[in-house]
């Protein structure tokens, strides 16, 4: 009886560690999984806004003296629509069920949020200083949590409202308060200009997460640069507002160099990462990103004196990422 009970107790533990231990291998997996995912999307967005922050001083470079603005957004947009499209080419993804509408409301997407962002971004950088421009791109976190309000997939709390009254605080700052300067011919026109790119940007975010849902990054890009470069072109021809003696220099040439940097690093391996980044984290988590854009662009602003020391940046850039900081508490807060 001993021995029969012995098997039967040894039995049941055999039975029990078989139900038990499959269940706890695949929750460690999933969690492994999950790091995984968490540390490429977060490598993913530091190396793109990177190269997102440096795009602001390279453009500054270029504005407006070696291209203009609407130059600027087709021959961005142009490059990386070929780049994605050739990306498509050489990965494709054949289990991806493209509709027609889907390639509709890319297409809709890049004409409106990607050509409307580049064009605004680059009009603001032609007035103001890259400093100024990277303050408003650093609103994004707290933007995309606005639209995602006016949408109603989030709700209100008092953390989110004092953090977009911070946000709105520390944009008000800096419209109000810059002055005209040499690198700086008209900031509050810029500034104007850098608060409504970031507003478009943050709807493109918004949008584009949804499609990546289903969608490879290839795919999604592709149609929007498209859309975009369409609506570029369209509005080059119908205004003539075509100049880019950039072009015609010699390629060893500052200028040409700087151009070719902002076509292959901010223009298409950024938004490459930051699909994949959409992949991996929440929108509002890549947003959040927009801060590194400010620092990067600010440390490079003073070493290149494209920009001056002020203490109404430095109040302005404190409330932006106070506004930041209270968005993303609360988002945590939900989350657990």
């Amino acid at each position: 009886m001993e021995n029969q009970n012995t098997d039967f107790v040894s039995s049941g533990k055999e039975i029990g560690e078989k139900k038990i231990t499959p269940s706890l291998a695949s929750g460690q997996e999933s969690l492994k999984e999950s790091r995984h995912d968490k540390m490429v999307g977060n490598v993913s967005m530091f190396i793109a806004k990177t190269f997102s922050g440096l795009n602001e001083n390279a453009l500054k470079y270029l504005l407006p003296t070696w291209m203009n603005a609407f130059t600027g957004v087709v021959l961005r947009l142009g490059f990386g629509s070929l780049f994605f499209w050739v990306l498509g080419w050489v990965r494709p993804n054949k289990t991806e069920k493209v509709t027609m509408r889907d390639r509709g409301l890319l297409l809709l997407t890049g004409i409106i949020a990607v050509f409307g962002y580049m064009y605004t971004l680059l009009i603001g950088l032609t007035y103001t200083t890259p400093i100024s421009s990277s303050i408003f791109i650093a609103l994004q976190a707290t933007v995309v949590y606005i639209i995602c309000l006016v949408l109603r997939t989030d709700r209100l709390s008092w953390g989110r409202l004092l953090g977009i009254l911070l946000g709105i605080g520390g944009a008000l700052i800096c419209i109000l308060t810059q002055k005209e300067s040499e690198v700086a011919k008209d900031p509050f026109l810029g500034n104007m200009f850098c608060l409504a790119s970031t507003f478009l940007f943050s709807a493109y975010l918004v949008i584009e997460k949804k499609f990546l849902k289903r969608l490879s990054n290839a795919t999604v890009s592709k149609y929007t640069f498209s859309g975009g470069l369409l609506a570029g072109l369209v509005v080059v021809l119908i205004t003539g507002k075509w100049f880019a003696p950039v072009i015609s220099m010699n390629v060893f040439s500052a200028p040409f160099l700087v151009l070719a940097f902002v076509l292959l690093f901010p223009t298409s391996l950024s938004y490459l990462l930051t699909d994949i980044g959409l992949k991996k984290l929440p929108a509002t988590v890549v947003a959040l990103y927009s801060n590194w854009i400010l620092i990067v662009a600010a440390i490079m602003s003073y070493i290149l004196g494209q920009d001056k020391f002020s203490w109404w940046q430095i109040a302005s850039v404190i409330l932006i990422i106070g506004s930041v900081f209270l968005v993303e508490s609360a988002e945590a807060k939900d989350h657990k």
